[in-house]
């Protein structure tokens, strides 16, 4: 019978709030209609979602693969990437997490994800914002560089424009694809539709899940026609990957988004969110920097995290995500209060000065 304040959005996917009625309804709509369809075969749900999906896209990533999670959506950008290039090798940065599919936890920089399942594939990873680095290691064996814009379980740690868009540039020069990953940053979750938006770049792939289906499981990977010209009937599949439950689930979310103002909504609030933890933890000593675009917000501590998270949720029934040992970080609701807010902002300030 407790009630709970979700400000992790179920770990960055239930973007409109827990069971929202238009997803919800969407979803009970489908289930009596058709949940299952193959791929070979047309399906008017799937059509639509794929469609909307690529209006909300620019316009060069114009293709789309419906998948079942981020990490299926970051196996397949590998792939495609070694079709479209011809190469074998990758370069990721330190602290990035882009999944834990063999393919997806090469990428990922934490040793105890990776160590136990060496070896995995021919991975490189480069201090994050460091663009000197890539430029000494992006050579003729790199298919493509793999980025976040904002490393969200690495700490909430921004990407510097001037890096990002020397990565991109860097990519065009020496043929590589620039895959970026917008697994948590996708649908509004920075106050933008993507994050690689607030940078002006063009990347070649990006890889979508969590706000995709609102909470429903799917993901996508989004590319442009040099890609699309590489592929091939069968070069990669998927049996559930677009199937009719996930489509309407993914429509309904990403029509709610545009119809409710969701994307410049998470823009405003995130500000104020980021503002109130400023103000009221300014004088707390514990706190050694607050940092957030949009709804995508961290606070770090001078010790471990661990147990103020847990006193979060256990006393004041407040739920928070760690990011790293030492960062407590907030991905509420596209559709979160004011109020709602200052009950996060008020807990933490009690818990932190216990």
């Amino acid at each position: 019978g407790r009630r709970y304040l979700d400000l992790t959005s179920a770990q960055g996917v239930t973007m409109l709030g827990h069971c929202h009625p238009a997803l919800s309804r969407a979803i009970a709509e489908q289930a009596q209609t058709l949940i299952s369809c193959p791929n070979f075969l047309y399906n008017d749900v799937r059509a639509r979602f794929a469609a909307k999906l690529v209006e909300v896209l620019p316009p060069h990533l114009n293709h789309v693969f419906l998948a079942n999670s981020g990490a299926e959506a970051i196996d397949g950008a590998l792939k495609f990437a070694r079709l479209t290039t011809g190469r074998t090798r990758s370069i990721a940065f330190r602290s990035a997490f882009h999944g834990r599919t063999v393919g997806a936890v090469s990428l990922t920089w934490e040793k105890k994800y990776r160590e136990p399942f060496q070896p995995l594939l021919d991975v490189t990873h480069l201090p994050y914002n460091n663009l000197a680095a890539v430029e000494e290691a992006l050579d003729e064996s790199v298919g493509a560089v793999f980025l976040e814009i904002v490393q969200g379980e690495g700490g909430v740690n921004i990407g510097d424009g001037d890096f990002l868009r020397g990565v991109e540039r860097l990519c065009r020069e020496r043929g590589a694809l620039l895959v970026i990953d917008e697994i948590q940053t996708g649908f509004g979750r920075t106050g933008r539709w993507f994050g690689f938006e607030h940078h002006g770049l063009a990347p070649d792939m990006i890889c979508l899940a969590k706000g995709l289906g609102a909470g429903f499981p799917m993901g996508a990977i989004a590319y442009t026609d040099r890609v699309q010209d590489t592929l091939y009937p069968g070069a990669h599949g998927s049996t559930f990957g677009g199937n009719p439950l996930a489509s309407a689930a993914g429509l309904a979310a990403i029509e709610t988004y545009q119809a409710d103002g969701l994307i410049e909504r998470s823009a405003v609030m995130g500000d104020h969110f980021l503002r109130r933890l400023r103000e009221e933890l300014a004088d707390v000593v514990l706190v050694r920097d607050i940092r957030g675009i949009g709804l995508m917000l961290a606070v770090e501590l001078r010790q471990k995290a661990g147990s103020y998270l847990r006193a979060l949720m256990e006393e004041q029934g407040v739920l928070a995500l760690p990011a790293g040992p030492n960062v407590i970080r907030f991905l509420p609701p596209l559709t979160i209060t004011e109020d709602e807010v200052e009950i996060g902002v008020q807990a933490l300030r009690t818990v932190l000065q216990q």
